[in-house]
């Protein structure tokens, strides 16, 4: 999937500038793409270039001018010819700390801690992931339950995403229990024969 298809489908809620869109794509998108502002703001130069988006300048008196991003008639139609591809290949896990745990047992009781310590940043990282995703569950249903929001919301695809979102961290935190009870067991399993 190309930035720019993600920038579009951010650029669905509204106007915003590359800062604003930066600040909103990690808390509209982050949740299934990843980009730096710098990223950014190239791809909507490219995009600006190609007619897919257009800008205009909003003058500010203290600080510098901002430029606000709107989807153009022909962006909307390159992101609807997009929505109706079949995704190009299935999602392809590239991960450094799969790799790390799988390599736990070529060493001793230092190399499962300096892994289990990995393990558990990953897990903190994911608590804090779920528990922001949460709270934008929250401030998106408003009170209403899913169900009802899922009936009456004017966009859901949003929602859908952020479901998928707090999968993946629950999946992580899943994992990442598992993974650190194991190698917990299996340092105290080294620790003891160290001692023997």
């Amino acid at each position: 999937m190309a930035l720019r298809n993600a920038v579009m489908a951010a650029l669905l809620e509204g106007e915003a500038s590359g800062y604003d869109l930066a600040k909103g794509f990690e808390a509209s998108v982050a949740n299934f793409w990843m980009a730096t502002p710098q990223q950014l703001y190239r791809e909507l130069e490219r995009m600006e270039k190609e007619g897919l988006v257009s800008a205009r300048v909003v003058q500010q008196e203290r600080r510098p001018n901002k430029r606000l991003f709107s989807l153009t008639d022909a962006g909307l139609e390159v992101l609807r010819d997009y929505v109706g591809e079949a995704p190009a290949k299935p999602l392809a896990l590239r991960d450094e700390l799969m790799v790390k745990v799988q390599c736990v047992d070529i060493g001793d009781a230092r190399d499962v801690d300096a892994v289990r310590a990995s393990v558990a940043e990953r897990f903190e990282r994911s608590t804090a992931k779920l528990a922001r995703y949460q709270r934008m569950q929250e401030r998106m249903l408003d009170g209403r339950s899913e169900e009802e929001y899922l009936a009456t919301a004017e966009r859901i695809g949003p929602y859908l995403t952020l479901l998928g979102g707090i999968a993946l961290e629950q999946a992580n935190l899943q994992w990442g229990e598992t993974v650190l009870k194991r190698l917990e067991q299996r340092a105290s399993a080294l620790g003891a024969s160290a001692d023997d």
